[in-house]
């Protein structure tokens, strides 16, 4: 048995499963659902026909359904995200291409959980197309037979109670911020930064617990905290390359140095224990935009645009959570601008400078691997 698994490159593990096939969940969902989103909110406040006009139709009279651009690419969420699993998997193209349908399966099946569906259903298929991929005369037909079948299966028992479980756990994280959002706005802030500069995808996390509102919005705060703070604080070793990868790509690129000095970390975690209250106590920040953007930061500007598209229109989670659409104030303005790039800057360069001084960050600590 373990020589098979070795032939079929099917390996048990957390970083695979945990790491590599979460963190390529995520980019299949910044590249549909995230997308899509971006591409409706450019097309209605830049008020280009081609991207607001309706490109395709499904059904007729009261049941039809309309599609933009935007439209289309977000309604892929789930096969992009199965695909892109089974990319991570390693999985041959036969296995690959079906999981297209299994992605579709489980995103429908899942609702409100739907990519933490997606995630398990397509690892058990994949894996069971992998086992069986060339292993017959018959190979193009019994490779997708087996995944789409194996996949829809499974999407079939065990989706429904994800998608109820993951929303439970997101409503019970989101209401809680509600009652106590100085300490809830601490903690998620806190767990989500670190999530996302650790190997694993804090944006995949965010959307499969359905994250808006107050708790997206401290969650946009301790994205920023990582992303920002690590840019400024490395900007001496760095210098702007450094600034610019980190503080629009990602935090995750100091995990080596992390390893070799877990102090390093300290200044950007207190960073975020102080923007995710001041978040969700002073500010009132709410990010009701794709539940994607909770987790993103200042990614492409993600989180930022994420706020911005929930002030004028709220995504369909955060519209069932309560949300409406509001006109921004100048406050609201000023507490993105703080809580994404100011504080972050300011707090994380005043801890790491005070760390410089005591010794635990030392000269060469945050010089980015080459």
């Amino acid at each position: 048995m373990k020589e098979f698994l070795r032939r079929k490159n099917i390996v048990f593990s957390a970083k695979r499963y945990g790491i590599d096939a979460l963190g390529a969940m995520a980019q299949g969902l910044f590249c549909s659902l995230l997308i899509g989103t971006i591409i409706n909110t450019i097309g209605t406040q830049f008020h280009i026909d081609f991207l607001t006009q309706v490109v395709a139709t499904l059904g007729s009279g009261d049941k039809q359904i309309t599609y933009t651009v935007g439209g289309l690419a977000s309604a892929m969420s789930g096969p992009a995200m199965a695909v892109a699993i089974g990319y991570a998997l390693q999985a041959p193209p036969m296995v690959l291409f079906s999981l297209v349908t299994v992605g579709f399966a489980s995103n429908a099946l899942g609702g409100a959980g739907g990519p933490l569906a997606v995630l398990f259903v397509a690892i058990i298929a994949a894996e069971f197309g992998k086992a069986v991929s060339k292993e017959t005369k018959i190979d193009i037909l019994v490779t997708p037979i087996v995944t789409i079948l194996i996949g829809v299966g499974a999407a079939w028992v065990i989706a429904p109670p994800i998608g109820a479980a993951a929303d439970a756990f997101g409503q019970l994280i989101m209401q809680t911020t509600l009652l106590q959002p100085f300490w809830m706005g601490i903690l998620v802030s806190v767990l989500v930064g670190i999530a996302l500069t650790l190997p694993i995808s804090s944006a995949a996390i965010c959307s499969v617990l359905g994250l808006t509102g107050l708790a997206g919005g401290a969650a946009v705060a301790g994205c920023c905290a990582n992303m920002v703070g690590f840019a400024v604080l490395s900007f001496r070793e760095n210098g702007w390359g450094g600034l610019v990868s980190q503080g629009l790509g990602t935090s995750m690129l100091q995990m080596p140095n992390i390893v070799k000095n877990p102090k390093i970390w300290l200044p950007a975690i207190l960073t975020s224990s102080v923007t995710g209250p001041l978040a969700t106590c002073v500010f009132g920040l709410e990010m009701n935009g794709a539940p994607i953007n909770s987790g993103m930061g200042t990614c492409g500007l993600c989180g930022q645009l994420g706020v911005w598209t929930g002030w004028i229109a709220p995504s369909e989670k955060a519209i069932a959570n309560g949300a409406l659409a509001i006109a921004p104030t100048a406050f609201d303005w000023l507490g993105l601008i703080l809580i994404s790039f100011v504080l972050p800057a300011i707090l994380c360069w005043a801890f790491g400078l005070f760390f410089r001084k005591i010794g635990w960050i030392k000269e060469g600590d945050l010089i980015l691997p080459q």
